[in-house]
């Protein structure tokens, strides 16, 4: 009997650059082969850019993948699933902002949002499975506004807690169940490093 492949886990970002102290970051780092889409320089805010990115990216894995994905990021994979077909062994869907809300001061505006593509944002149910991971306190989404994405896309909503948007503003370098979410996915991270006692 062949044993089934470990997925190659591929980190969807946001619409920000690198971050080097951020949970996606730190979870790349302790998964062998996995891949990061990269931050877009040019055409940041466009839909379609995104998607192609992602796109791209996945197209040059064989074998299972599982997504990991962050904030814009999240809306980034359900625009991608609403127009490719690839199979996907998961994924994790963790604190997508409300961008049918205008958000708070220093982000994109609903013009902005509206003109690059983002909205509608699909309500279509996932191909694949999925876990909504959902903040009590995050400034881009209230709960219950993010509980209704999840239900739309058949996802399993799962209370974090009060996290913030679960980025390194709100505290978060590293975020530990990212990799228990994984695991379920058949996922396995190197163990964190010993620390000197």
């Amino acid at each position: 009997m062949n044993p089934v492949p470990a997925p190659t886990v591929v980190l969807v970002p946001g619409l920000r650059d690198h971050v080097p102290d951020h949970w996606q970051t730190a979870l790349a780092a302790r998964l062998p082969g996995a891949v990061t889409v990269p931050p877009l320089t040019e055409a940041r805010f466009s839909r379609d850019a995104q998607v192609a990115t992602l796109d791209g990216v996945l197209s040059r894995i064989a074998g299972p993948v599982v997504l990991v994905a962050h904030s814009a990021g999240v809306l980034t994979t359900v625009h991608w699933a609403a127009r490719h077909h690839r199979p996907v062994r998961g994924a994790l869907l963790a604190t997508p902002p409300d961008f049918d809300t205008p958000l708070p001061e220093g982000h994109p505006g609903p013009g902005t949002l509206s003109g690059h593509g983002w909205l509608p944002v699909p309500r279509a149910p996932l191909p694949f499975p999925s876990v909504v991971a959902a903040s009590t306190n995050d400034p881009l989404a209230r709960f219950d506004r993010v509980a209704e994405l999840a239900r739309a896309w058949g996802s399993r909503l799962v209370d974090v807690g009060a996290v913030g948007h679960l980025n390194p503003a709100s505290g978060y370098g590293d975020w530990p169940r990212a990799r228990e979410f994984l695991d379920a996915f058949g996922c396995r991270a190197t163990p964190d490093p010993e620390v000197p006692a």
